[in-house]
Order: C-alpha cells, then structure tokens, then sequence
C-alpha cells in the first residue's frame, strides 16, 4: 500500500486531523471580526501564543472551532496547514473532558 492510501485511510477515520478533514481547507484570511475582510463571520476567540489562535467559524453551513498557527507572508498573516478544525460535536467531547484533562496535567507536573 502506498503512503497516499495510508493517508487517505486515517483521513476516514481521524476526521480532526490536520483541518483537510471532510473537505475543508483552513479559513483563507486573518481571523478577526472587527476587520474589513470579506470573511466577518470568522470570531478570533483568543491567541494562545505567538502566531497560534482559536477562533469560531462557518464552513459549509456548519460551526468549527479552529485551533491553528498562522505565518506572515508580504505582511498578511495567514493560517498555516499545522492546527486542527472541531466540529460541534468533537468540541462538545474535548469539553465534557476538561476537568480529566486538568487533573492529568496536575499528575503528570
């Protein structure tokens, strides 16, 4: 089997992989609300580092929360292929989880 049907394999069975999942490709623009892009339904919720945000969007009808890097090219910040897109139901699970992840990382400190 070649690497590309490996890959496409754990694309089927790993829908939140890299943000390619079920057909959608990372947002094209800089996420904030308040900007004069074309794309204002995008929410920048937080950035949690250096080029690394969290943001809400509307793909396709449907709401991600997008966790991504973004790199700087001739002065426009745009999303990078590292981060990852929820859907509903996969944020729903990752915050029912919160409190088991918080006492994991105490553990592990």
């Amino acid at each position: 089997m070649s690497a590309t049907g490996k890959g496409k394999k754990r694309e089927e069975h790993d829908q939140a992989s890299d943000g390619d999942s079920e057909g959608h490709a990372p947002p094209k623009k800089a996420l904030k609300k308040d900007s004069d892009d074309n794309n204002s339904d995008d929410i920048t919720v937080c950035e949690i580092g250096k080029n690394r945000k969290v943001s809400v969007r509307i793909w396709q009808g449907k709401i991600w929360v997008d966790i991504r890097e973004f790199y700087i090219k001739d002065g426009k910040q745009l999303p990078g292929k590292k981060g990852i897109s929820l859907s509903m139901d996969q944020w729903n699970v990752l915050r029912e989880h919160i409190e088991d992840i918080d006492k994991a990382v105490v553990e592990k400190s």
